[in-house]
């Protein structure tokens, strides 16, 4: 029996919806952050030395890192479904994106969420001004540019096909959903193509039971 340890709030909530569209019997042992520090707690390194999630297990073998677990899943699993047949054009842009979301895409939306809580952690009124002036200029001068760089290649990439890998949707467009979501929240105003992939995950019936087990899900 496949077992997700799902931390709230996290990329675990990727996984979830791949074992909805694969319709695998699973279960769930639900995690939750620490309130404070948002952090894991410390029971999942009883699963993983790293103490983080998304992890798995399947009876002898314990699997971390998302687009490791996709790709376990799906080659198991997945009879054919949700990757593209080797060789093919569309299966060298399904590697791509799953090495891409985590990354190219990841690393600077989160320093955007870092010095977004720099900015608004309690320090001395008499240092606030001179961290605001750090982290702006970090913003303007590099945080910034590469979030929209990497968000106008994407919307460009997206008005090439219906979904990341080709005109099927594949394990890429689930490994790419929690950049792109998180994307929505930290990158401003995405473009139409971006939105309407954002729409169409969000409808899947498996997206949507993913979301209603998984709990609390809401990034920030």
């Amino acid at each position: 029996m496949i077992t997700l340890h799902h931390l709230n709030n996290s990329r675990s909530q990727r996984i979830l919806w791949l074992l909805e569209e694969l319709e695998l019997q699973y279960e769930i042992k639900f995690y939750q952050r620490n309130k404070e520090t948002m952090l894991a707690p410390p029971e999942l390194k009883a699963v993983h030395a790293l103490g983080k999630s998304p992890v798995i297990t399947d009876g002898g073998n314990v699997i971390a890192e998302s687009g490791a677990i996709i790709e376990y899943l799906i080659n198991k699993y997945g009879n054919g479904k949700f990757k593209p047949v080797s060789g093919t054009p569309e299966a060298l842009k399904y590697t791509y994106w799953m090495h891409f979301a985590e990354g190219s895409a990841m690393p600077p939306l989160l320093l955007t969420l870092i010095f977004n809580r720099i900015d608004s952690a309690p320090v001395p009124f008499f240092i606030k001004p001179i961290i605001k002036k750090v982290t702006s200029q970090v913003r303007s001068g590099f945080i910034n540019p590469n979030v929209k760089n990497i968000f106008d290649f994407i919307e460009g990439e997206l008005a090439k096909s219906e979904w990341f890998a080709g005109n099927e949707f594949s394990g890429a467009d689930i490994q790419m959903s929690f950049p792109m979501e998180a994307g929505a929240v930290r990158a401003g105003n995405m473009g139409p193509k971006s939105k309407a992939f954002l729409e169409k995950i969000h409808s899947r019936p498996a997206y949507q039971k993913a979301l209603a087990l998984g709990g609390e899900y809401k990034i920030g």
